[in-house]
């Protein structure tokens, strides 16, 4: 079900599509829908020393409102394993003057951050470890449908190996 609703986006029709094939699929299983964003962080610093005494790194999502690839990753990858296996994740939004505090105490705004960050594509996944320190590469789009999960599976294995150094 998830490769389908992957193609479908690859192919356009995700944005009418997507809402569809994810009730149907919350009906199959007996799930409820993901919600439609991820926590939005009010400090980062207490994000990322919230997952790292459960010995992970902070996954941070950029998203961008309207996104229909964040979306997919949001509610297939994100959201559930947020949800069912306590992933320690948060999402930023692009274009956002909503307030949060970086990994340093400042205050600053969602937008600010990701112009700080250097993201220019949404969706695109960060693995924070100590001090605000990237743990892992950069996972940048969605385009790859067939290999997302794999690549966000590993990139959270680096992360979690980094940090437990």
């Amino acid at each position: 079900m998830r490769r389908q609703l992957l193609r479908a986006l690859a192919a356009g029709a995700g944005v009418v599509l997507a809402p569809a094939l994810a009730c149907a699929e919350a009906a199959a299983t007996g799930t409820a829908p993901l919600p439609a964003t991820l926590p939005a962080p009010q400090s980062l610093a207490q994000s990322l020393a919230a997952a790292l005494r459960t010995g992970q790194a902070l996954v941070v999502m950029v998203s961008l409102e309207g996104c229909a690839f964040c979306k997919v990753v949001r509610g297939n990858y994100l959201g559930p394993m947020h949800q069912r296996e306590g992933l320690a994740v948060v999402q930023i939004d692009m274009r956002s003057n909503a307030p949060v505090q970086d990994f340093q105490g400042a205050n600053t705004t969602h937008d600010a951050l990701v112009r700080a960050w250097g993201v220019r594509l949404a969706p695109t996944v960060l693995f924070f470890g100590p001090g605000g320190v990237e743990v892992a590469e950069r996972l940048r789009g969605a385009s790859i449908p067939d290999y997302y999960g794999a690549y966000l599976d590993e990139r959270i294995r680096v992360a979690r190996a980094a940090i437990q150094r």
